[in-house]
């Protein structure tokens, strides 16, 4: 029997400087954390509730989708909406051990792969449509803004003695970029720049692992984590991931650092939800392990605002990278490393003892945007740029995308037998694509299909390579369909 709907002990403050659909989110995961909404329980309508707290529906309708997308609400056709089944843990209080430190014993974001174009295509003169994941779009830039980044960067004196936690007027702007775009409340304290994803995890790496420790990576998931890992000397752990991420019950209890993309997993595109967050924090609590979290382009999010990020849940567990290369451009070459004091202290010293450090101009130049207001502004435009190109690809190719609310690429499954086919057709046709397989396992492939980036293509291009994509697949399951008709399996 469905449970009657409980009367919410939540308030809105109109006075406040803060949204009242952003209060009303607050106040209810709150409630939800400390057990004041359980499990199962019945949320009023949102008419109800409007009516209770005397704002418009749209106020409460738009904070229950935002529940929704991170998992922490449930809909029930017909019944209602729900708290999702969480199992919630209280973070523990903060300590000094070796996990915290890295002494003890214990997706760079996802680059365009490097295909080559076949020559036959090349000599022909085609216009190829590069639909590869793991690229921007930088052709639309604010030019003033950006020429006034650098040249305010050129105006000033060239450093002698590069600071390993990165310049203290770019680690504020960052940390107030990242309170309001990833809800993350951190200091300049817990923020290292870096040179972008690929150097923060390394540095990482050469913090926390020695020599055969065991480091975990999702299956399938970014391959330049793995490679990092065993470039330290660590034994590759492959995870499995489901469409919602990570398979928390499979980890095993010997990793010293398991790297995890959360908000959009890399490839398959899936957001970890609410309850199996918390089960991960359990894990690397009770195995002392340190959770890498990479936020490689959560900025992106085109059904409701960005999800929070892990590291807010437990910030003593959870290290947080991200980068630019995704939000502005690759060339920038400039990203951050969000960790504990402790740990922050530790990972300068071993990048004092490399001889690694960030560039200083490039470090001005991003402290100026981000201080002006101009990446903000970037970052609002090109969510509506790739919302169009995504809706563009969703529009053609239907219900066979998978995430999609998120990011820059969406992945379509497919039969292992027609993938191969399918990709060298499509470029022949000028469509460039990569596939699940090979390079995106460790070890066996389990998951089939195309990786379909729409980041660097126009919209008209993405629309014109979602066409020939989908007129393949229509036309090779046809043809399987068919073979198996006629008696092939």
């Amino acid at each position: 029997m469905p449970r009657t709907s409980v009367d919410l002990p939540v308030s809105v403050d109109r006075g406040s400087p803060v949204a009242l659909t952003v209060q009303l989110g607050d106040r209810l995961r709150t409630a939800m954390r400390d057990g004041t909404l359980k499990s199962g329980e019945r949320l009023p309508s949102t008419r109800a509730l409007a009516r209770q707290l005397s704002v418009s529906r749209t106020v409460v309708t738009e904070a229950y989708q935002q529940l929704y997308a991170e998992g922490w609400l449930d809909g029930r056709h017909g019944s209602g909406t729900y708290v999702a089944d969480l199992v919630i843990h209280t973070p523990a209080a903060s300590g000094s051990g070796d996990a915290a430190t890295g002494h003890g014993d214990g997706p760079e974001e996802p680059s365009r792969p490097a295909v080559p174009c076949r020559t036959a295509a090349r000599g022909r003169g085609e216009h190829l449509i590069d639909l590869r994941p793991g690229q921007p779009w930088v052709r639309d830039y604010d030019e003033a803004a950006w020429r006034r980044a650098w040249r305010k960067a050129a105006d000033l004196p060239p450093g002698d003695n590069p600071d390993p936690y990165g310049l203290p007027r770019l680690r504020e702007a960052l940390a107030e970029h990242l309170r309001r775009a990833r809800a993350i409340a951190v200091g300049p304290e817990n923020i290292m720049v870096t040179r972008g994803t690929g150097n923060g995890l390394d540095l990482v790496a050469a913090t926390l692992l020695r020599a055969g420790q065991r480091a975990g990576v999702e299956d399938p998931g970014y391959r330049v984590a793995r490679n990092v890992f065993a470039a330290r000397g660590a034994e590759i752990v492959p995870c499995p991931v489901d469409d919602n991420g990570v398979v928390v019950d499979d980890l095993p209890d010997d990793l010293r650092v398991l790297y995890t993309t959360p908000a959009h997993q890399y490839p398959l595109g899936g957001r970890l939800p609410v309850s199996r967050r918390e089960r991960l924090l359990a894990w690397a609590r009770r195995t002392g392990a340190i959770v890498v979290e990479d936020d490689y382009d959560a900025e992106f999010r085109y059904d409701v605002a960005p999800l929070p990020a892990l590291h807010g849940l437990d910030p003593e567990r959870v290290v947080l990278l991200g980068t630019l290369s995704k939000s502005l451009a690759p060339d920038v070459g400039v990203g951050w490393l969000v960790a504990t004091p402790d740990l922050l202290a530790a990972v300068a010293q071993v990048r004092t003892d490399l001889g690694d450090r960030t560039s200083g101009p490039a470090q001005q130049a991003v402290a100026v945007m981000m201080e002006r207001g101009d990446l903000d502004r970037h970052l609002r435009r090109m969510r509506l740029e790739y919302a169009r190109r995504r809706a563009a690809i969703v529009e053609v190719l239907g219900s066979m995308v998978t995430g999609d609310t998120a990011g820059l690429h969406v992945m379509v499954e497919l039969p292992a037998e027609v993938v191969p086919s399918l990709l060298e057709r499509a470029e022949e046709r000028g469509v460039l694509l990569i596939s699940t397989a090979g390079r995106h396992h460790h070890g066996e492939t389990r998951r089939h299909g195309l990786v379909i980036g729409y980041g660097s293509a126009s919209l008209a291009d993405v629309r014109r390579g979602a066409l020939v994509i989908a007129e393949l697949i229509g036309s090779r399951l046809a043809m399987k369909a068919e073979w198996r008709s006629n008696g092939g399996l």
